[in-house]
């Protein structure tokens, strides 16, 4: 330990309220500790951070994903941000795990706002000089920050785990996106796996309703599995499961990394035909988001290795990204 401390001796890990379970898991995948930092409200709801250890001159890495309440997560972070600058530690990095907000990247309709570039506003001003996050919605958010952002990706963490679960029976498994937007990470999914790939025909009428008009790839017989980056009503991965088992699927899974579960999202899930939902633990589930069906998978070795090259100065676009 005394090594340890010798040789991560500038590296601080701090954490918000939001998930200092993960941030646990993170700290000791390193070997170090995670450092005090009380953060409370005072009686009109305010937040305050009181911060326990020396930050001067220390390379901090502060762990933050927006979870419920969003806003008030959000909010969180910026003040710890602004008391590690003002006790002028030497570099601070904001590890979002999952960075709410993210959906809302373009101008859908007229008048509408770009939420996710206004939230990239407020944590650069607040003085960060890195983000750490996974599994945007899309990589356009990346450019929304005037700084680096290290971008890392949970599909060949997820890939290995659908492999080793179904024991690589390519031939049998259809992989599936639930829209053209998600493509790419399905695509990644299925060469991974070296099976086939299928699309669904996927409309929207209104905000948080989906509907399914066609299937693109063959599903008949097939064990499918849907890919998505975030589960949010669940209202996609029902309506998706129910369009395939009507296809002819033998069997549907579903696997994302952001189970954000909002609503009554674990009650639709649970009276959908989809047999298991594989999810990282991006986001902490409470005991009432908690199902028989829901396989959590965590991403702490995947953050800790990222914190120790950033740390040292290497590169981590070859292994993460």
């Amino acid at each position: 330990m005394d090594e340890l401390l010798d040789k991560y001796g500038k590296l601080h890990i701090f954490s918000g309220t939001s998930h200092p379970v993960l941030a646990r898991e993170i700290a000791a995948h390193i070997g170090v500790d995670v450092r005090t930092a009380v953060v409370q409200r005072f009686n009109n709801g305010e937040v305050q951070v009181l911060l326990g250890d020396n930050v001067r001159g220390k390379d901090i890495f502060v762990l933050q994903t927006f979870s419920t309440p969003v806003n008030d997560m959000i909010i969180e972070l910026l003040v710890m941000i602004d008391a590690f600058r003002r006790a002028s530690a030497g570099s601070i990095t904001a590890v979002i795990p999952y960075y709410a907000y993210n959906r809302q990247d373009k101008k859908v309709r007229d008048r509408d706002p770009i939420a996710a570039k206004l939230v990239a506003n407020l944590i650069m001003a607040a003085g960060v000089d890195r983000i750490v996050t996974m599994d945007l919605h899309s990589g356009q958010l990346e450019g929304f920050f005037d700084m680096p952002v290290e971008h890392i990706s949970s599909d060949d963490m997820l890939s290995d785990y659908i492999a080793r679960y179904f024991g690589w029976r390519g031939d049998e498994i259809t992989v599936v996106s639930p829209d053209m937007g998600g493509v790419r990470r399905a695509r990644h999914t299925a060469e991974r796996l070296k099976c086939p790939l299928a699309i669904l025909d996927r409309r929207r009428p209104k905000p948080d309703v989906a509907v399914i008009t066609d299937i693109v790839g063959e599903v008949k017989d097939k064990i499918t599995i849907l890919i998505d980056d975030s589960i949010d009503t669940a209202g996609s991965i029902a309506e998706g499961g129910k369009a395939l088992k009507e296809a002819g699927a033998r069997a549907i899974y579903a696997c994302c990394t952001h189970a954000v579960l909002s609503g009554d999202a674990v009650e639709q899930l649970n009276k959908s035909v989809v047999k298991e939902i594989i999810v990282t633990d991006t986001i902490p589930l409470p005991q009432e988001k908690q199902s028989p069906k829901i396989r959590v998978v965590k991403v702490a070795a995947l953050f800790g290795e990222a914190i120790l090259r950033i740390f040292n100065e290497q590169s981590i676009k070859k292994s993460f990204i």
